[in-house]
């Protein structure tokens, strides 16, 4: 029941900036976690960023690749995520796809949103 919605993405030189955003929606709890992953066709969708809330329980882990250069954060309501990906890469050029975790009554349940195409070209 919930849905996840992208924005943001479009295409930027290689070194600059964007800020994607997710929001959710159809839910009444806070989502346990919400992040970000990316895909080139033909590959496989890998994790860029992952930001978990559990109460008093919370973390935030990037993969190796985007780490010291993107930024996660959880917003304020807890159903929307922003990415701030700094100094942008060609290799960054995918579709970033939003992705959150419901769990209920220790009862997981994913969602996927249907992805904002970021391009790192000159």
């Amino acid at each position: 029941q919930v849905q996840l919605v992208e924005s943001g993405g479009g295409l930027v030189q290689p070194g600059g900036s964007l800020r994607l955003s997710c929001a959710a929606s159809g839910s009444s709890f806070t989502l346990w976690s919400m992040g970000w992953y990316r895909q080139v066709p033909g590959k496989e969708r890998e994790l860029v960023t992952v930001a978990t809330k559990g109460g008093i329980s919370s973390s935030t882990r990037y993969a190796s690749s985007v780490k010291g250069r993107f930024t996660i954060s959880r917003g304020n309501p807890d159903n929307t995520v922003d990415l701030q990906m700094n100094n942008l890469e060609p290799e960054d050029s995918a579709v970033y796809y939003c992705k959150a975790v419901d769990v209920v009554d220790n009862f997981a349940t994913e969602y996927w949103g249907k992805g904002t195409l970021v391009t790192v070209s000159l």
